[in-house]
């Protein structure tokens, strides 16, 4: 009998998501890196017991993997297909109308908001400056006076599909001589440039295996830094330099 491909248990997925333990276990991870459970606990303000058992529930259904280290558990996101579900359910999700009472909160807020990882791209005000300053030098193209309004326009709709962005041939060849296999990127999984729809800035950012690339290529010249909270990145002052230097980019403090 001929298998029948069946539509997407959406309803499975909104119960997954519709755990606050689980939803702010399932941000964390789109920092990218594989956490150990005692971390996503600490998280979702929850004992590791209790993580454990909504970590087990994620495995289950695929959104996320577990790796064994001795008597240690690790888990990071199945796919970027995850974190980017969570970029979108972000932006049409209503803000939090409690007050920020904490100096460490709003510390963290704002790191946020101002850089981060979406699972292995830049986010944030960094992300979306960089996504700018590639369309402006030529570096990509696919942004023009008729398709500029639903680059905001589109956020809730075809997520990273909707405005069509390619890389040029003078991108090619600056990103190549940046240090990025830019002829790698049409053997990746996944599509070389694709967006996401910053939930903070409103803005897109760059995704992709692009995307992915440029984030490592900043991570390995030591541009960038992990903070301490799950998915902050901060901006070195070698990588302040570095961004004026290649891609004529000014960061604000």
């Amino acid at each position: 009998m001929k298998e029948v491909m069946r539509e997407p248990d959406l309803a499975r997925a909104a119960r997954l998501f519709s755990s606050a333990s689980r939803a702010r276990m399932l941000k964390a991870l789109c920092d990218g890196r594989p956490l150990a459970a005692s971390v996503l606990a600490a998280e979702a303000g929850v004992s590791v017991a209790t993580a454990s058992v909504h970590l087990g529930q994620l495995v289950e259904a695929g959104l996320v993997l577990v790796k064994h280290s001795g008597r240690h558990r690790y888990y990071r996101l199945a796919s970027p297909e995850v974190a980017v579900a969570m970029e979108a359910l972000a932006v049409i999700a209503p803000t939090d109308a409690t007050p920020v009472t904490s100096l460490r909160v709003s510390s963290r807020e704002n790191a946020l908001r101002r850089s981060r990882t979406c699972y292995d791209h830049l986010a944030g005000s960094l992300g979306v400056t960089l996504m700018g300053a590639f369309l402006d030098q030529g570096l990509l193209t696919g942004r023009t006076t008729d398709t500029a309004p639903r680059v905001i326009a589109d956020r809730p709709a075809s997520y990273g599909k909707d405005v069509e962005y390619r890389l040029t041939a003078d991108g090619a060849e600056r990103f190549r001589a940046f240090g990025v296999d830019v002829d790698g990127l049409s053997g990746a999984r996944r599509p070389a440039v694709r967006y996401c729809v910053d939930w903070s800035e409103q803005r897109h950012h760059l995704a992709g295996a692009l995307g992915a690339a440029v984030t490592a290529r900043f991570f390995t010249l030591g541009w960038l830094r992990y903070g301490v909270s799950p998915r902050v990145v901060h901006l070195t002052d070698k990588g302040r330099r570095g961004l004026v230097e290649s891609f004529a980019v000014t960061v604000a403090d």
